[in-house]
């Protein structure tokens, strides 16, 4: 039994919870932008639901499947150390996949805003799909590895229970390679690629506004409009929510990992270790990224909250319709 500290209490409530809402808001932004009916271009459609079928599958199986259902089922199969190990490989690939969707999403946005010859080879739904293909293969086998890291914790009648990390994931030069693969690709390197792609659209977008700016100042008609600056605003104000969004919620994550490394911590599992708590609040933090781009959508985008409202009130009016 744990120590049932505040954090261990906090959690026993916030992981179910988030279980709860992870399920329900990522199946409705599924349910609703596959529709097409969002005012959006078919390639930040097809984006933003990758995006939400990528986060679905993190709460299925870092929030259900290892945190919330173990702890209520300890004794099932699923904490066998097969079962276990498989779960760590679609654990891992889940959340490399759903971070690299919102990169190639960002890297999407700052091809159609600053890049206008790529722009009509690059933003086709044919290389949607190509590039939503590849990034699901490539970080489903790279986390195939994860499978043969660990080892068992105890055997009981000659079934393996439980997981331990093996000692050569930390001496052997193939698995210490590994480790710090992940380490980078996963999230440092999109870090590094969201926060400098927003960087270079913004400046593209200060300079392109200033010299429409001029243009529009010279112009006879005084009650002009600018649909252009206008859908401009509209798309950038989507992209930065979504990786701004990433950026804040991984930021202690992060931040941890880094202190623990750079300060070479190495017991800090105590449940009252301030390292402890910060590195569980931050993955708590982390997991609740997989929930935030509905709200995102329904705050930033007028028909999304249409199709939204409309949902909601589909099943009262089929009552209505079956009373009468």
């Amino acid at each position: 039994m744990r120590e049932p500290t505040i954090l261990h209490q906090t959690e026993d409530i916030y992981y179910p919870f988030l279980a709860v809402v992870g399920v329900l808001v990522n199946s409705v932004a599924i349910l609703i932008l596959s529709r097409g009916k969002c005012g959006l271009s078919k390639c930040i459609t097809h984006y933003l639901v990758a995006m939400a079928v990528a986060d679905l599958l993190v709460v299925f199986t870092d929030v259900i499947l290892f945190t919330v259902f173990p702890f209520h089922f300890p004794d099932t199969y699923l904490n066998t150390t097969p079962a276990l190990s498989l779960l760590h490989v679609l654990l891992y690939a889940a959340t490399d996949i759903s971070v690299w969707f919102t990169v190639v999403f960002t890297f999407d946005r700052f091809v159609a805003i600053c890049c206008q010859k790529l722009k009509t080879k690059y933003c086709t739904e044919k290389t949607v799909n190509v590039v939503i293909t590849t990034v699901s293969v490539l970080f489903c086998l790279k986390s195939v590895p994860w499978y043969f890291v660990y080892e068992p914790e105890c055997i009981i009648n000659n079934v393996p229970w439980g997981v331990l990390v093996s000692l050569s994931y930390y001496t052997e030069s193939a698995w210490v390679a590994f480790h710090s693969l992940s380490i980078i690709l996963t999230p440092f390197f999109p870090f590094v690629l969201i926060l400098l792609l927003n960087a270079l659209t913004v400046r593209h977008i200060l300079v392109a506004n200033r010299v429409r700016r001029k243009l529009l100042d010279h112009s006879k008609n005084e009650n002009h409009t600018d649909p252009e600056m206008e859908n401009r605003r509209k798309s950038i104000i989507l992209l930065f929510t979504i990786s701004g969004s990433f950026i804040l919620l991984w930021m202690t994550n992060v931040a941890c990992f880094l202190y623990v490394r750079f300060a070479n911590i190495k017991n800090y599992r105590h449940p009252h270790d301030p390292a402890y708590i910060a590195e569980q609040s931050g993955y708590m933090l982390q997991l609740l990224s997989t929930c935030t781009n509905t709200c995102i959508y329904a705050v930033t985008q007028t028909k999304f909250r249409e199709q939204l409202k409309n949902a909601v009130k589909y099943p009262f009016t089929v009552i209505v319709k079956l009373v009468k």
